[in-house]
C-alpha cells in the first residue's frame, strides 16, 4: 500500500455501541464479504428538484428504506461513517470515494491501535459492513474483494480474532430469583415480571419484547402484537426476515406462568390498546402512554440478575458484564430440554449452527467419545 507512509495509528475514540441488532446481523451473516444487503438509494426530495405531485410518493420511498433496517442498526451504521470521515480528515484522504486503500489502512489502524484505540475483530467486520452499505447508498459501491481490504482483513482475523465474548444465559432457577427480587405490590414490578418471563419463554431479543403491541395494527412503530388464547399465548413478531410466530405456552405454575404474568399485567394497569411494555411513573403507580427503550430491558436483566446473585462467585464488576437482554434468548436455548429444531423455531435463528451458539451449557459433555472410543 502505497500510502502507508501517510497513516497515523493513534484514533480519536468516537465508538458506537456495539448493539445486540448489529451483533444478530453479523453472526448471521458469517464471513461473507459481501455484508447485510442494503436497500436501495432514492430520491430524497429535499436535495433534488421534483414535480409537485411525485414529492409525497419520494418521501414515503424515503420512510420504505428506513423501514428496510432497524433503527438501531441506522444508528450504528451512521455513528461508523462519522468515525470513518473523522479518521480520514486527520489523514487528509478524502472520504467522498470509496478508495479500497484507504479503507485498507483504515482497519489496519482500527487493528494495531493501543488501548481502547485498538478494535475487536467483530468491530472492525462490522465497521467494514458499516462503509460497504454508506458508499452503496451514495451510489459508489466499495469493493470488499479488492486486495486491499481483503488481504488485510484476513490478515487481522488470523492474528487477532479471539474467541466471542458471550452474555451469560440466564436458567430457570436464576429467573425464579431474579423475579423474586421485584415488588409484585406496584405496576413496575408487575410489568417487569412480564417481560422477563415473555422474554424467556418466547426467546425474544430486547427490541422485540418492547416493540409489541396489546393487538394487532394498533401502533405505527409497533413491530408485533400478542393473542391470548385458551392453550397459550401467540405472539406474532416482524423480525429482519419477515413475520414469525411465538408459541408461549402456560408455565407449570402461576408464579412462574408467562402468559398470567402478561395477563395480570394488563388487568392492572388498564391497557387495552397500544403499546404492551409502558413506562410507569408516579412511584411506580401510574402508566404512561410511550413505549419503553429496548434498553430498558437490558437494565432489567443485569439489575435483577445482580440482585439475585447470580453468579455470586464472581465479584460484582465481572457479574455486571456478564448480563443483559440477550441472556434471556440463551437461557430458553440452553435450558429447554427439546428437539434442538423447536428451540431454531422459536428463536427465529435460519440455521441450526446460529441456534446452537446460543446454547451455552446443555450439551456440555453430554456425549463422551472418551469413553465411547473405548479409553
Amino acid at each position: 500500500m502505497g500510502k502507508a507512509r501517510n497513516l497515523m495509528v493513534s484514533t480519536d475514540a468516537i465508538d458506537a455501541d456495539d448493539l445486540p441488532d448489529i451483533v444478530d446481523v453479523v453472526m448471521e451473516m458469517g464471513r461473507s464479504d459481501e455484508g447485510p444487503s442494503p436497500p436501495p438509494s432514492v430520491l430524497d426530495p429535499r436535495q433534488t428538484s421534483l414535480p409537485t405531485h411525485l414529492e409525497k410518493l419520494a418521501e414515503r420511498a424515503r420512510d420504505y428504506v428506513e423501514a428496510a433496517s432497524s433503527a438501531n442498526t441506522r444508528r450504528a451504521y451512521a455513528a461508523d461513517w462519522k468515525h470513518f470521515c473523522a479518521w480520514c480528515r486527520r489523514q487528509s484522504f478524502d472520504p467522498s470515494r470509496p478508495d479500497p486503500q484507504t479503507v485498507g489502512l483504515y482497519i489496519t489502524a482500527q487493528a494495531s491501535g493501543t488501548g481502547r484505540d485498538k478494535k475487536a475483530v467483530a468491530t472492525i467486520e462490522r465497521r467494514l459492513s458499516s462503509l460497504t452499505w454508506n458508499y452503496t447508498q451514495r451510489g459508489q459501491p466499495l469493493d470488499r474483494k479488492d486486495r486491499h481490504i481483503a488481504t488485510v482483513m484476513a490478515g487481522i482475523r488470523n492474528k487477532h480474532a479471539a474467541p466471542p465474548r458471550q452474555k451469560e444465559a440466564i436458567l430457570p432457577e436464576d429467573l425464579t430469583a431474579m423475579l423474586e427480587t421485584l415488588d409484585r405490590g406496584t405496576l413496575r414490578g408487575l410489568r417487569d415480571r412480564a417481560m422477563l418471563l415473555l422474554g424467556f419463554a418466547g426467546g425474544l431479543r430486547r427490541s422485540e419484547i418492547v416493540a409489541l403491541d396489546v393487538g394487532r395494527d394498533q401502533t405505527e412503530d409497533g413491530r408485533g402484537w400478542i393473542q391470548i388464547l385458551d392453550k397459550g399465548m401467540l405472539v406474532s413478531l416482524r423480525g429482519k426476515t419477515g413475520w414469525r410466530e411465538v408459541e408461549v405456552g402456560h408455565g407449570s405454575s402461576d408464579a412462574t406462568c408467562p402468559v398470567v404474568a402478561v395477563q395480570t399485567w394488563l388487568k392492572l394497569a388498564r391497557i387495552a390498546h397500544g403499546p404492551l411494555f409502558r413506562r410507569v411513573t408516579g412511584q411506580g403507580k401510574a402508566v404512561g402512554a410511550d413505549r419503553l427503550n429496548d434498553q430498558e430491558v437490558a437494565r432489567l436483566v443485569k439489575r435483577t440478575a445482580l440482585a439475585a446473585g447470580v453468579r455470586g462467585d464472581l465479584s460484582e464488576g465481572e457479574r455486571a458484564k456478564l448480563f443483559a437482554g440477550h441472556s434471556l434468548r440463551a437461557g430458553l436455548a440452553s435450558s429447554a430440554e427439546v428437539d434442538e429444531r423447536y428451540v431454531q423455531k422459536q428463536l427465529g435463528h435460519a440455521s441450526a449452527e446460529m441456534t446452537r451458539r446460543y446454547q451455552r451449557r446443555r450439551d456440555r459433555f453430554r456425549v463422551n467419545l472418551t469413553k465411547a472410543s473405548g479409553l
